[in-house]
């Protein structure tokens, strides 16, 4: 009886080595699929485009000694019905009623 254990032994020997045999193969693959990682962006870098040209720069022009001096206008005043706008919207901003904005207005705008 001893005869048949071992020859049951010996037929699955060669069938443990063919799997010991696979695993062994096959987990250097994986371990490699897990650690490879690809490189990242472009292998080739494309030509980056040209800078702007530059500024264009000019003098201004410079007033002739014989020339005639340029009259200057000041700025002019606001008209009333824009600064009246402008004083309601200021009274609004601070948050003044009606009549209180009429009257801020009024004193505002005549200034």
């Amino acid at each position: 009886m001893a005869g048949n254990g071992d020859m049951m032994a010996m037929s699955i020997m060669p069938l443990l080595r063919i799997a010991a045999l696979t695993v062994a193969i096959a987990t250097p693959v994986a371990a490699q699929a897990q650690i490879y990682t690809p490189p990242s962006g472009p292998l080739i870098n494309p030509v980056p485009p040209p800078p702007p040209p530059p500024p264009k720069i000019e003098v201004p022009p410079v007033p002739k000694m014989d020339a005639p001096p340029q009259k200057v206008r000041p700025a002019g005043r606001n008209n009333f019905g824009k600064r009246i706008i402008d004083c309601l919207d200021d009274a609004a901003a601070a948050g003044l009623g009606p009549t209180e904005r009429a009257a801020y207005s009024r004193a505002c705008a005549n200034q």
